[in-house]
């Protein structure tokens, strides 16, 4: 297929782009950027008003295909990121069976390139994530792992996130660490202060996940692996992470549109749908990580995309899963709060999802840019156009939102993914 975008204002942060023009796009690539080209052939649309960008990338994402079907399948969670404007996610490994396996690792890029969809997987740390005995990870790699991590636990056996963190090293994969000391966070269901006290309901400690950023930045150091702090939620965690990086650590970190955005007060109402791990934290948490965010200290935006069912989230606030979906809502997230409420640049969005999450990865020009003669992952967006978050509307098979009937104001009206356009 041929598709013309015209009139359309071009955003390439890597490039330092930006101008009003046409873009071609041919057999799957981008073939010629400028003004008033002519393709009779081509299907048109129309970018007057809208701004064209690279597509975006979720470093964390759960699809939850093999084992958990009912709550996400690849298919279903791929069109939910299409239309969110993400062409890219890393896959988490806590399905069932494990992603520990070269079977496993197959099943997924297999099924995402029917979509297509790019997913780059990830591997469990541990077999069957118990922490226990260490993955083969080279054999996981030679099937397309990019990282490895248990997520959903962390490995509380130093000794064993030591080998691990060598094996990585030397085989260059990431390690993504979901930091929290479950002896300090065991029981609990939001975070520890005072709104947990007034709830009634048990709290996590920031300080659960503070300890175990801080022994897994140590490894790090001892190792010289690439540490990838996954979905970081507190003030003191981010600050470690700040003096990582001033000693020129391989550290690197996300947040979450969730932890940006919304504080623990949210739970005022017992909604399972404002449940999630890491809880949400204190307004003096979400000032500090938007600054951090901000300065580059944290790294990107990633969703932490959790689907669950409605049955799943209906129990009892102790007993309901952790975990909310994000990835149709991120975008309209960070706009509302970052581009519109606080004047936020677009060139710092995009660098959050799409530019730095490319860097992280080690792509190729294809991915984080608009660049001619590559291969076309693009997301067209509408920067002021106002919508509300319905569950019918939503393409994930779950619809545990915690932005659910929300009003937010920025929104992707397409998105060009492998080459491929698909129209929201």
């Amino acid at each position: 297929m041929k598709y013309l975008i015209r009139d359309v204002c071009l955003v390439d942060p890597k490039r330092k782009r930006e101008e009003v023009t046409d873009v071609l796009i041919e057999n799957g690539k981008i073939s010629e950027i400028s003004k008033s080209i002519s393709a009779s052939d081509a299907e048109t649309i129309e970018g007057k008003g809208k701004h064209l960008v690279p597509g975006f990338i979720d470093l964390h994402t759960h699809f939850r295909e093999p084992g958990f079907e009912t709550k996400e399948t690849i298919y279903t969670g791929s069109m939910a990121a299409l239309k969110g404007g993400f062409v890219a996610s890393v896959s988490m490994p806590n399905t069932q069976p494990a992603c520990d396996n070269q079977g496993v690792i197959d099943l997924i890029i297999r099924k995402a390139k029917e979509v297509p969809y790019r997913i780059f997987p990830t591997g469990t740390i541990s077999k069957g994530r118990e922490g226990k005995e260490l993955t083969e990870m080279a054999d996981l790699k030679k099937v397309g792992i990019i990282g490895v991590t248990d997520d959903g636990d962390w490995v509380p056996d130093s000794l064993l996130m030591r080998r691990a963190m060598d094996y990585a090293a030397m085989l260059d994969l990431i390690v993504m660490s979901h930091c929290e000391d479950k002896r300090l966070a065991a029981g609990g269901v939001m975070n520890e202060g005072l709104s947990s006290t007034k709830l009634g309901l048990p709290g996590i400690p920031g300080a659960s996940e503070e300890i175990a950023v801080a022994r897994d930045i140590e490894l790090a150091r001892l190792t010289g692996a690439h540490l990838h702090v996954c979905h970081i939620s507190t003030a003191r965690a981010m600050e470690l992470v700040r003096r990582a990086k001033q000693e020129k650590l391989r550290i690197t970190a996300e947040v979450t549109p969730h932890h940006l955005s919304l504080t623990d007060e949210a739970l005022e109402g017992y909604n399972t749908n404002y449940k999630m791990n890491p809880p949400l934290r204190e307004s003096e948490d979400v000032k500090a990580l938007r600054q951090g965010l901000r300065e580059g200290i944290i790294d990107c935006i990633a969703t932490d995309h959790a689907p669950h069912t409605q049955e799943d989230k209906m129990a009892e606030y102790d007993h309901a899963p952790f975990g909310v979906i994000g990835l149709e809502t991120a975008f309209g997230v960070v706009m509302t709060e970052l581009f519109h409420g606080e004047k936020w640049s677009l060139e710092e969005i995009l660098r959050a999802m799409a530019v730095r999450p490319s860097e992280i990865l080690k792509l190729g020009p294809e991915f984080g840019g608009i660049q001619k003669g590559c291969e076309a992952n693009i997301t067209l967006v509408d920067l002021n156009r106002e919508w509300i978050v319905e569950p019918a509307e939503l393409r994930s098979k779950s619809k545990n939102s915690c932005f659910m009937k929300r009003k937010l104001k920025g929104r992707v009206i397409a998105t060009v993914c492998a080459g491929k356009l698909w129209k929201f």
